[in-house]
C-alpha cells in the first residue's frame, strides 16, 4: 500500500495512492509497521536528563510505558531523593554518581512529574505508571522499607493513587520480587505490603474505570491472589516477569496456565515474557543475578574490607551453595555454572577469560563458587563475569511467546545499563524468531509488537496503520532485520559507560509523522516528536 501521512496523523492507506506530496520515500522491498510498543522500560529518570531515550528509538521503539515494577521517581519529597537513587542503584543497577548528576528534580507529586515529561518533550511517545515504592516512600519516608503500613497511611497512598490516575497515569506497578532490594540490602519498599494494601491501591487505580495493574512477581504471590484483584478492580493485571528457568522448565507454564484459567473466569490478567534470552554482565561490586539469594543477604549493602571478608567465609560459600542445590521457581541463578564466563580480569588472571566457571572448576578440581569467588578477591572484586541465566531453551521460548496470554516485553530499557541492554528486543522477535525459526509470522509478530500492547493498555489511535492513527512507523528490511551485538559506549552524565545494541535493517523510525531515526541510528538533531500519553480507552 501507499501510506500518506500530514500533521503526524496517517490521512490514507491504500494501494496507489497517488496525489501530490512534499516529501515522497520508496519503500520498494522494505516492510512498513507500526512503531513498537515497549510496554516495560524504566526509563524515568534517564529521560529527565536524554529526551532521546536512547538507544529505543534507534530500535525501533516509537511508544515507551514507563514506570515498571514501581520503581519511579515520582512522587519523591525533596528529602527522600537520595534514597529514591539509592534504591535505584541497587535495585536497576545504575549508577548513583549518574543519577546524581542528571536527574532533574523539577516535581514533587506525580502530576508534577507528568508536566515535566510533557514540558520537555522525548523522542517517543511515554506512558507512565505510578509505582508503588515510590509512594509508600512519600508516604511512609524510611518506614516504607521496613514496616507495613497503617489504616491511615494506605488512605494517603490511595489519594496519591488516585491523584495520579486523575493525571493520566497508565495504571499503578509494584512488586513482590525477593530479587529487588534496595539500599543497603533492604526489601524494596512495595515488598513490604500485605495483601490488605495491595488489595486497597489496585481499588483505588480501578476506580477511574481505566488503568492495568503491573506487579512483578515474586513466588510467595499466588496468581490466585492477583486474580482476586483484577475481580475487585475490574482492571487487567500483568504478570512480570516470567522467564523460562531450565533447572525448573515446567513453572513458567504453570504460572500462564493459572493466568489461562483466570481469563476464562472472566479476569483479565496477562504474563509479560521476554523474547531474548537473559543475558547479563556483573561483578561481585554488584552481583544483581546473585542477590535474591537469601543466602547473600549477610553480603548486602558490605563494602570494601567487610565485603572481602564475607566472600572468603567459609560459612557464608557453604550456606550459598546449599541454597544453590535447593530447587527454586523464582531465582535468577541456579547453579548453572557452564553459563557463567569469565569475559575480564586482571593480567595476572588472563587465563581464565573466555572460558566458562564450570570448565576452570573441572580442570583444578575445585567447586565452581570458590572458583569464582577466589577469581574475584584476587582482583580486588573487579573481575567480569557473563550469565546466561533464563530464556535459553527456545523451544520453551517459543511456547511462551505463542501462548494467548503472553505479552511480548521485558526489554528493561533504561536499567541494568551496565550488565545487559534488552531494548532491541522487537527487531529480536521479528529477525530471529519470526524469519529465522519461524516460530511465528512476522504477521503476528508485528501484531504482538503493536496492535496486541495498543489495545491491552487502551492507547486510542495507535498500534495499526490505518487512516487517523498517529503515524507511528517503523521501516525495515524483513531479510535483514535484527539486533546487533552488544558494546559498550560512554556518553551517561559524567562520562559513565552503558551497554548498548546497533539496529540491523532499520531504515527509519517516524513517531507522530516526523523521523527520529534511521540506518545510522538517532540523529543528533532528533526531534522532540513524541507525545506524553494521558488518555486511555477502558
Amino acid at each position: 500500500m501507499d501510506v500518506a501521512v500530514e500533521a503526524g496523523r496517517i490521512t490514507s492507506a491504500r494501494r496507489h495512492a497517488g496525489g501530490a506530496a512534499r516529501q515522497s520515500i520508496d519503500a520498494g522491498g522494505l516492510a512498513l509497521m507500526p512503531g513498537i510498543i515497549d510496554s516495560h522500560t524504566h526509563f524515568d529518570a534517564q529521560i529527565t536528563w536524554d529526551p532521546c531515550v536512547r538507544p529505543s528509538p534507534a530500535l525501533g521503539v516509537t511508544t515507551a510505558v514507563i514506570g515498571n515494577c514501581g520503581f519511579t521517581i515520582a512522587p519523591c519529597r525533596p528529602q527522600h531523593r537520595d534514597i529514591t537513587m539509592r534504591n535505584l542503584t541497587q535495585v536497576e543497577g545504575m549508577s548513583l554518581d549518574v543519577l546524581r548528576q542528571g536527574i532533574a528534580w523539577n516535581f514533587e507529586t506525580f502530576p508534577q512529574y507528568l508536566e515535566q515529561l510533557r514540558r520537555n518533550g522525548s523522542a517517543v511517545n511515554v506512558a507512565a505508571y505510578v509505582g508503588h515504592s515510590g509512594v509508600r516512600t512519600f508516604v511512609m519516608g524510611e518506614d516504607a522499607a521496613r514496616r507495613g503500613a497503617t489504616d491511615d497511611e494506605i488512605a494517603a497512598m490511595q489519594a496519591i493513587v488516585r491523584e495520579a490516575m486523575a493525571a493520566g497515569a497508565v495504571g499503578f506497578a509494584s512488586s513482590t520480587s525477593p530479587a529487588h532490594n534496595g539500599e543497603g540490602g533492604l526489601p524494596m519498599p512495595s515488598r513490604l505490603a500485605d495483601e490488605r494494601e495491595m488489595s486497597a491501591l489496585v481499588r483505588a487505580m480501578g476506580e477511574a474505570g481505566r488503568g492495568v495493574f503491573m506487579l512483578t512477581k515474586g513466588g510467595q504471590t499466588a496468581v490466585r491472589f492477583l486474580e482476586s484483584l483484577a475481580a475487585e478492580s475490574g482492571r487487567p493485571v500483568m504478570v512480570a516477569a516470567l522467564l523460562h528457568n531450565s533447572t525448573n522448565p515446567q513453572a513458567v507454564f504453570a504460572d500462564l496456565d493459572a493466568i489461562s484459567a483466570a481469563n476464562a473466569r472472566g479476569r483479565r490478567l496477562l504474563g509479560q515474557v521476554s523474547c531474548c534470552p537473559l543475558t547479563m554482565d556483573f561483578t561481585l561490586l554488584s552481583p544483581y543475578p546473585v542477590e535474591g539469594l537469601s543466602s547473600w543477604k549477610r553480603a548486602l549493602g558490605l563494602r570494601g574490607d567487610a565485603l572481602r571478608a564475607m566472600l572468603a567465609d567459609r560459612g557464608f560459600r557453604d550456606a550459598v551453595r546449599a541454597e544453590l542445590a535447593s530447587p527454586s521457581n523464582f531465582r535468577l541463578f541456579n547453579g548453572e555454572w557452564d553459563k557463567v564466563e569469565v569475559v575480564e580480569t586482571s593480567p595476572a588472571n588472563a587465563s581464565y577469560e573466555q572460558r566458562t566457571i564450570a570448565e576452570i572448576a573441572a580442570v583444578e578440581r575445585r567447586d565452581p563458587l570458590d572458583v569464582m569467588l577466589d577469581l574475584a578477591l584476587s582482583d580486588e572484586l573487579r573481575t567480569v563475569f557473563t550469565a546466561l541465566l533464563l530464556n535459553s531453551d527456545e523451544e520453551a521460548v517459543g511456547r511462551m511467546l505463542n501462548h494467548p496470554c503472553s505479552l511480548v516485553s521485558l526489554s528493561d530499557a533504561g536499567a541494568h545499563l551496565t550488565f545487559f541492554n534488552d531494548a532491541g528486543f522487537g527487531l529480536h522477535l521479528l529477525g530471529h524468531w519470526a524469519r529465522d525459526l519461524k516460530a511465528m509470522t512476522m504477521t503476528e509478530a508485528v501484531r504482538r509488537l503493536t496492535s496486541h500492547p495498543a489495545q491491552v493498555f487502551g492507547m486510542p489511535g495507535r498500534g495499526t496503520i490505518r487512516e487517523g492513527f498517529a503515524a507511528d512507523l517503523l521501516l525495515f528490511d524483513p531479510a535483514t532485520v535484527g539486533r546487533g551485538p552488544k558494546r559498550r559506549v560512554f556518553d551517561l552524565p559524567g562520562g559513565a559507560a552503558r551497554l548498548t545494541t546497533d539496529a540491523v535493517g532499520v531504515h527509519g523510525v517516524w513517531v507522530n509523522g516526523q523521523l527520529v531515526a534511521d540506518s545510522n541510528g538517532i540523529a543528533d538533531s532528533a526531534p522532540r516528536a513524541g507525545e506524553l500519553l494521558t488518555r486511555f480507552t477502558p
